[in-house]
């Protein structure tokens, strides 16, 4: 084996997940779990930056005590080669980009679901004291069980000064940015919140809540509106509407307090679109019922018999293959004893 395909003796690389500006993610094997990882490694130019490396791993170490269904776990840290890294937890599905280029726009229930496990994974990541600082739809990863996890901790959290003066970083998440956080003034939770906004927009209209060509336009709050969510999507329910815009305040205070509360307003829509679904359920046919109609398309045209049971009179031939047995058109009803066949 290479040194250049193992990562500090243990990690064995398989093949690229992605790159950016400040760090190169790749999928790699734990030759001594024997489990495959996501493996984060600081871009090279910026390894050199001593102060960035302690800050790096110092982040990195505090977001590996995360333990949560929502957030990616973070197993194991070092450097390797001068060159700091973080063994992940690897989502087996595709980002929230990746869906959205796929599927475009989503539909409010569904959005909705996606909103809460964000909040669930950020109020955990803000209770142990952490801000993302980069939530956007490339770091929050749906897996094939349906489960969403936040990801990318550790470079995020560790150097926004850094990040804010990467050209095509800033420009590339733009419109994720609260409008402190474009300013350089010191971020708190309520930009995560602000991000988590923006990402519900976009997952609804299918664009981006607000394009800026410079951080001094990101940063302005004169005459800054949240974008009218209603309009642009009539369907979508109130009370998401109410959260999404509160998310997207320009000034921090005006949003809501935790990421929690933010959670509960998605919850509070999630729940509602189930209660839809199972309504909708409800209005369907009965089991006979939909046989009767099966009955009448297999039985054409033909001489008039009255089915028992029922009011209509319906066309069936006398000598059909059926007629040995007929059908009650009433809905089957789950009591002991009851039959939706009887014989004729």
């Amino acid at each position: 084996m290479s040194t250049l395909t193992r990562v500090a003796g243990r990690y064995e690389l398989v093949r690229p997940l992605g790159h950016g500006a400040m760090a190169t993610v790749d999928l790699a094997h734990d030759v001594e779990l024997d489990r495959p990882v996501a493996l984060k490694r600081l871009a090279e130019n910026l390894a050199r930056d001593e102060d960035l490396q302690r800050r790096f791993l110092r982040e990195a170490r505090l977001a590996a005590r995360l333990a949560h269904p929502n957030v990616v776990r973070v197993f194991d840290v070092g450097e390797d080669g001068g060159r700091p890294f973080i063994a992940m937890e690897y989502v087996e599905g595709e980002t929230l980009a990746e869906l959205m280029a796929r599927r475009g726009r989503l539909p409010a229930g569904e959005a909705a679901t996606l909103g809460m496990q964000m909040c669930a994974g950020l109020a955990a990541a803000h209770a142990a004291g952490l801000v993302h600082r980069d939530v956007k739809p490339q770091n929050l990863l749906l897996g094939t069980d349906g489960v969403l996890k936040l990801g990318d901790f550790g470079v995020a959290v560790g150097h926004e000064g850094t990040r804010l003066t990467l050209a095509g970083t800033v420009l590339g998440t733009a419109g994720y940015l609260a409008p402190e956080q474009a300013r350089g003034e010191r971020v708190t939770a309520a930009a995560d919140i602000y991000a988590v906004g923006a990402v519900l927009y976009e997952l609804l209209t299918g664009e981006p809540s607000r394009t800026a060509g410079s951080l001094a336009e990101l940063g302005a709050e004169d005459g800054f509106e949240p974008p009218d969510l209603a309009a642009r999507v009539p369907a979508t329910p109130p009370e998401l509407v109410a959260a999404v815009t509160a998310c997207l305040s320009a000034r921090p205070e005006n949003r809501p307090p935790t990421a929690r509360r933010g959670g509960c307003a998605c919850r509070g829509c999630h729940r509602r679109s189930r209660s839809s679904g199972r309504s909708e359920q409800r209005r369907r046919p009965p089991v006979a019922t939909e046989l009767d109609a099966a009955w009448r398309s297999a039985a054409g045209k033909g001489d008039e018999r009255r089915r028992p049971g029922s009011q209509h009179r319906d066309l069936a031939p006398a000598t059909h293959a059926l007629t040995p047995c007929r059908v009650r058109a009433r809905a089957f009803e789950p009591r002991a004893g009851n039959r939706a066949f009887r014989p004729a």
